[in-house]
């Protein structure tokens, strides 16, 4: 089903339903929630994807898994073609499928189910051809490995807004000291509350949501030494240096590999 709402065919008596849509530059899907799960499949483009417990970068041929009933707003980086599958939540439940957003690796084999599935009726014959391809689609979100392409978000509300609003404008220049002040904080209650809410220090989160910020902005052409500048990396080796130490290549072969 392509350029189709996914509500429209809630009731359809299928564990899998599939749907296809293109998106322009920029374009926002405000807060909302599904009763299946959905697994969003960025065929082209790049996405991120928040919840309240944080924020998810989707480059092209990576996919997010976002469980049953939990809220989320998707921002379009630039042009975004995109596949889901809507899993019922006792079909998700019996596959095994996680309980918490993941972004996950895709396949050939995936990729080609999810283009698949799109075309499929929506009461698809459950015993013939199109039924074995859900089923095998089902099985392949399973089987894929979980990647590190999230940003987690504090639960406390000052350190929220802040986090919210670093994650719209990352920089490596953001210090400490000045977040502490703005949460009205000392810098020790800062520092313990922070590791508490996210599991990592602000050092290392600071880092992982400028190097998301990098996938989006690099995904849409931008040059590596334009965008590491920006984000307050000293040159673009230390830049690409952090971001194979963190997403274990460099950037060119990590973009290469989403199109490969």
């Amino acid at each position: 089903m392509r350029n189709a709402r996914a509500e429209a065919y809630d009731q359809t008596p299928r564990d899998v339903i599939a749907t296809g849509n293109e998106y322009p530059p920029h374009h926002r899907l405000p807060p909302h929630s599904h009763r299946r799960g959905q697994l969003l499949y960025a065929s082209t483009g790049v996405l991120t994807t928040i919840t309240s417990e944080g924020s998810w970068v989707v480059p092209p041929r990576r996919a997010l898994w976002i469980p049953p009933g939990v809220t989320h707003e998707v921002h379009m980086g630039g042009p975004v073609a995109t596949r889901s599958a809507y899993v019922t939540p006792e079909a998700a439940e019996a596959a095994g499928l996680a309980r918490h957003c993941q972004v996950i690796a895709v396949s050939p084999l995936l990729h080609e189910l999810l283009m698949e599935a799109v075309d499929l009726p929506a009461e698809y014959d459950l015993s013939g051809r199109d039924g074995r391809v859900m089923a095998l689609l089902l099985d392949e979100i399973r089987r894929m490995p979980v990647l590190p392409l999230s940003t987690p978000l504090p639960h406390e509300k000052r350190l929220t807004a802040l986090c919210r609003a670093l994650l719209d404008q990352p920089s490596q220049e953001v210090k400490i000291d000045d977040m502490a002040r703005r949460a009205g904080m000392s810098r020790r209650h800062f520092t313990r509350t922070f590791r508490e809410e996210t599991g990592m220090s602000f050092t290392a989160w600071r880092q992982q949501a400028c190097l998301l910020s990098a996938l989006t902005r690099l995904g849409n052409g931008e040059a590596i030494t334009q965008v590491a500048v920006d984000l307050g990396y000293g040159n673009p080796s230390a830049f690409t240096a952090a971001f194979r130490r963190v997403l274990g290549m460099a950037p060119s072969r990590y973009l290469a590999s989403s199109t490969a």
